[in-house]
């Protein structure tokens, strides 16, 4: 019989309650918040002893207060919280992808009441949201009209409804790509409306793939860059200018989806090379679509740029109210954007361009540095700790396979695995993030600025003292 067990020892609901209540637990919670915590601490201890977990042990009431209190805890907190990225992967999607610069993040804040989004001040008639930004691509690009949504899968998918809906939309075979999370070019497609035309072969496409499959209904000519994975050895792909050119000849719109989008010429810093925005404007395409979040470094944002014709149609479809962008993503936008109008400062203070192009001997200068201040720290007696050489990457479905030299931090922990001290930094306030490499913990100095150092100390610190880490 259940009486017959420890179970009775159990307190019920209503006095864990009145305990929290006398503890000033009710003061600082919401009533419901507290009655769910008490009711799942007294849960979490009776599935304990009927799994025999802590059997023959006494039930303390205590303890049951602190599980109560540790759950409030945990539950008020937001989970959308800053975070540390010493994994050396820059545009860390789990980790919201691009980090904002300056700039971006006070016009995001100063947004964030009433802001002048849709009212133009001078007359105070209403107006469009696109006009912050709209005016800026155009600028930066050379493009005729532009305009920006809330994602480059949302970008391409109003671009293909509005072009062609119900109608023959011929892309090739070998560009027929996942965008991630399982989200993949065929899928939107058929989403849009449009019929998907396949051409050509996995790894070969050419020009006259095209021209075989165009017919008088054909609506739209589609070139997708393989922006997150690459294809080596016997391959051929069309370029957007030849297919621009067939586009002209048979008076059919091309659409280009660039995918991560870069506004500078990475080579320009020794880095591989990725077409640019400007260079898909010159190359003569009728639309472009890329990401903000990636190589251009701002926030979540899909721009589509191009000829004033398609564009206008874009912007007048239905679907473009329910992907819009939001007035957040919108100021930090507009502010990333008016940075690229030097692009000198751009590479200095937009974070994922000076992540991309950071010396490596700078790196190794700046790991050395930070091992030297953490053998202090944590003692020779917690870790092990020393500068060595690490390969970072791009990240995001940018520069696939491209590997970027780095330096780091190697800690290989004294006393306990290096996974306990890997939870003990998920687990901080704010949380770090680093990777495991051959038993040891690796802190990559690419993807992380001066003001992650005290944060970065501080959870090491906690880590190499043993603290508890909550299940």
């Amino acid at each position: 019989m259940e009486g017959d067990t420890p179970l009775r020892q159990l307190p019920s609901v209503e006095s864990l309650l009145q305990r929290l209540e006398a503890d000033g637990a009710l003061a600082a919670y919401p009533r419901g918040l507290v009655v769910a915590a008490a009711r799942d601490a007294v849960a979490r201890a009776r599935t304990a002893l009927r799994e025999g977990r802590g059997a023959g042990a006494p039930v303390s009431v205590e303890g049951l207060v602190d599980d109560a209190r540790g759950l409030l805890a945990r539950r008020a907190a937001p989970s959308l919280v800053s975070a540390v990225n010493a994994t050396g992967i820059i545009i860390h999607t789990n980790l919201g992808r691009a980090p904002l610069c300056d700039a971006a993040r006070e016009a995001a804040a100063g947004a964030a009441g009433y802001a002048v989004l849709e009212l133009d001040p001078a007359s105070g008639d209403r107006g469009s949201r696109q006009r912050h930004v709209q005016g800026l691509l155009c600028e930066l690009t050379g493009a005729e009209a532009a305009c920006a949504v809330n994602n480059n899968a949302a970008a391409v998918l109003v671009s293909l409804a509005a072009l062609a809906q119900g109608r023959p939309v011929i892309v090739s075979r070998g560009e027929l790509v996942e965008i991630g999370g399982s989200f993949r070019i065929p899928e939107i497609m058929a989403a849009s409306g449009c019929r998907l035309v396949e051409v050509g072969t996995t790894n070969k496409t050419y020009l006259r793939d095209f021209e075989a499959a165009l017919t008088p209904e054909t609506a739209l000519l589609v070139k997708v860059h393989r922006s997150n994975f690459e294809m080596r050895g016997f391959v051929h792909e069309v370029g957007p200018r030849d297919l621009a050119a067939l586009g002209r000849r048979a008076g059919v719109p091309v659409l280009f989806d660039m995918g991560s989008g870069a506004l500078v010429d990475l080579t320009a810093r020794g880095l591989p090379p990725e077409p640019t925005a400007q260079d898909a404007i010159a190359s003569g395409v009728d639309v472009v679509t890329f990401s903000g979040d990636k190589l251009l470094g701002g926030p979540q944002a899909g721009l589509i740029i191009g000829r004033e014709g398609p564009l206008t149609r874009i912007r007048s479809h239905p679907l473009a109210r329910a992907v819009r962008i939001d007035k957040l993503d919108l100021a930090a936008l507009e502010a990333t954007l008016r940075i690229y109008r030097d692009h000198d400062r751009a590479w200095e203070t937009i974070p994922v361009l000076r992540m991309l192009s950071a010396d490596p001997a700078a790196l190794e200068r700046a790991a050395r540095d930070l091992a030297a201040r953490l053998r202090t720290v944590l003692g020779e007696a917690a870790a092990v700790v020393e500068a060595c050489p690490t390969i970072a990457e791009a990240g995001g479905g940018a520069l696939p396979g491209v590997e970027l030299p780095s330096w780091g931090v190697a800690i290989r922990p004294s006393g306990s695995p290096p996974e306990t001290w890997v939870r003990t930094l998920r687990s901080h306030d704010p949380p770090v993030f680093c990777r495991i490499a051959e038993d040891r913990l690796i802190v990559d100095l690419r993807t992380l600025s001066s003001r992650d150092l005290p944060v970065l100390e501080a959870g090491l610190t906690v880590a190499a003292r043993g603290a508890p880490v909550d299940p």
